[in-house]
């Protein structure tokens, strides 16, 4: 056994059921001991961001790590964005890159490049130097460390980049695999903290990310809502959070800093479970970059890396909260617009075409939109653009359908950020994946109109126009989806829309609706 199938062997063993691939010549060992050890599946993507982006989805819909297959330091370079976004929703993710035999570094070749510096931006855990012989057991250090929970936003992606003589050199065999790591259990004093706050019954809020956003987790933080009239509410862009008729009524954190400091006002203690206290996406002139409103005292339940879960649960038990009856979202007025394809409109559609359990992936503008609307539609899990990198929604789509292929896959892109990573598309028609994808086709950055008009520009002069303007020439994702092998439809009207979103569900494989508004 070689060190490339030692590798395979131990990580399968650690239960990594899937690799995301897109080899070069010095993963050829890792592509042959993938043959070998058919019980991981291999899925190729035709470029590195859909690797990283779709283990990212893949992660936050199964809770554990995916291997992404990546040629050197050009390859990981191209899938960094996408890793940016899976550290911050805390992902799980095992890279391996493969690298030149470590005889072969100083002579400079086309491909050599710093590997390791590259992987600093968003790993937990890095290592470079294994050997034929320490191979596997680096595999198994990687899968450890990608299923601990890290502080603050060090997330858990583990990078093994191995050179091309370890993976082809003789390995001693492969390692078994060690006990999953389980998350820090919160002091008790910080428990009676939060008590002694919520006894006091001044105005307080829930700020909530990452595990505590688990569905356990928001029942507890729903009894306590109940029952003390706190109030709960997510970040911005929670890496995953269940909504629709029936789940906890939970807020949501505005994007705009003006809308934060609305919405805080009042609030007199802030509670961080899982999350930091709130700060600005971007900085403004004169506007503060940390939210939290004078005079308001901040809390921590539960770090990232501590168990939310139980520290909600025995809150919940503290304060005597755990027969409170919970608010939930309920189901809306259904109904479908008819007519042109309006901004409000276009999304109560969405809505109201929800199927029961669909998993919902987007990037920024319209997308992100239809969320507060979804949440009086159909139960769903709602996947958000968590590192602010576009070109997420459509690998993070895949990778959820790859984990999930029991249930219906919705990814809402911008024509912005489709272009990204419309590569997607094609490993969605390989795979057969029951993903449909809506691309609002404004022919425009359109949020970049939007903060372009904050710095108090009232005239966009021509190249400025240009630089936010993608309808010059119209790109025709119809044709683009087919290309790749998917069924494609295009609309512009209400009527339309809902036809083609109930027409996609009734289809097996991936279909991609360029919606013209």
């Amino acid at each position: 056994m070689n060190g490339a199938q030692a590798l395979i062997e131990s990580l399968a063993d650690c239960g990594v059921e899937l690799c995301l691939a897109n080899p070069g010549t010095s993963e050829m060992h890792l592509v042959q001991a993938l043959d070998q050890v058919p019980r991981m599946r291999s899925v190729l993507a035709l470029f590195e961001g859909v690797c990283t982006g779709a283990a990212d989805g893949y992660a936050r819909m199964s809770g554990k790590p995916a291997a992404t297959l990546l040629h050197l330091g050009p390859g990981l370079a191209n899938g960094i964005a996408n890793l940016h976004n899976a550290r911050k929703a805390g992902s799980p993710i095992i890279n391996l890159v493969g690298n030149h035999p470590h005889y072969h570094m100083g002579y400079d070749a086309p491909l050599t490049s710093d590997v390791d510096t590259l992987a600093r931006n968003f790993s937990c855990w890095i290592k470079s130097s294994s050997t034929a012989q320490s191979l596997a057991g680096d595999g198994v250090n990687a899968w450890t460390a990608s299923m601990r929970a890290n502080p603050d936003s060090q997330g858990q992606i583990s990078t093994l980049i191995l050179g091309a003589d370890a993976a082809w050199g003789e390995s001693k065999g492969k390692v078994s695999p060690p006990a999953i790591p389980k998350r820090a259990t919160v002091d008790e004093a910080a428990i009676r903290d939060v008590a002694n706050v919520l006894a006091l019954g001044e105005p307080t809020l829930f700020l909530m990310e990452q595990q505590a956003l688990s569905a356990d987790a928001l029942e507890f933080a729903g009894k306590l809502a109940a029952q003390h009239g706190c109030r709960i509410m997510s970040g911005t862009f929670p890496g995953r959070v269940d909504g629709g008729a029936g789940r906890v009524k939970l807020e949501r954190l505005p994007y705009f800093p003006e809308q934060v400091e609305a919405s805080l006002a009042g609030i007199k203690h802030l509670v961080l479970v899982g999350a930091k206290p709130p700060a600005s996406f971007f900085a403004y002139q004169g506007s503060s970059s940390l939210l939290v409103p004078d005079g308001c005292q901040v809390h921590t339940l539960a770090r990232v890396e501590e168990d939310a879960v139980d520290a909600l649960a025995r809150l919940s038990d503290l304060s005597g909260a755990d027969n409170a009856t919970i608010s939930r979202f309920e189901l809306g007025d259904m109904s479908l617009p008819t007519g042109p394809l309006k901004s409000r409109h276009m999304l109560q559609v969405i809505a109201a075409s929800l199927p029961e359990n669909v998993i919902v992936a987007t990037d920024s503008g319209a997308g992100n939109a239809a969320h507060p609307v979804c949440q009086s539609a159909a139960p769903h899990s709602w996947l958000s653009l968590t590192g602010g990198s576009i070109g997420q929604g459509g690998p993070v789509s895949t990778g959820a359908a790859l984990a999930c292929p029991d249930r219906p896959v919705l990814a809402l892109l911008g024509d912005g950020g489709a272009a990204y990573t419309i590569q997607s598309l094609w490993t969605q028609a390989r795979e057969q994946l029951n993903v449909t994808t809506v691309i609002f086709a404004n022919r425009k950055y359109n949020i970049l109109n939007v903060e372009y008009a904050r710095l108090g520009v009232t005239e966009v002069g021509p190249i400025a126009e240009s630089l936010f303007d993608i309808g010059n020439p119209n790109i025709d994702w119809a044709s683009l989806a087919r290309g790749f092998g998917v069924e494609a439809i295009t609309v512009d009207s209400c009527e339309s829309l809902a036809d083609a979103l109930q027409q996609s569900w009734k289809t097996p494989g991936p279909v991609l609706i360029e919606v013209l508004c």
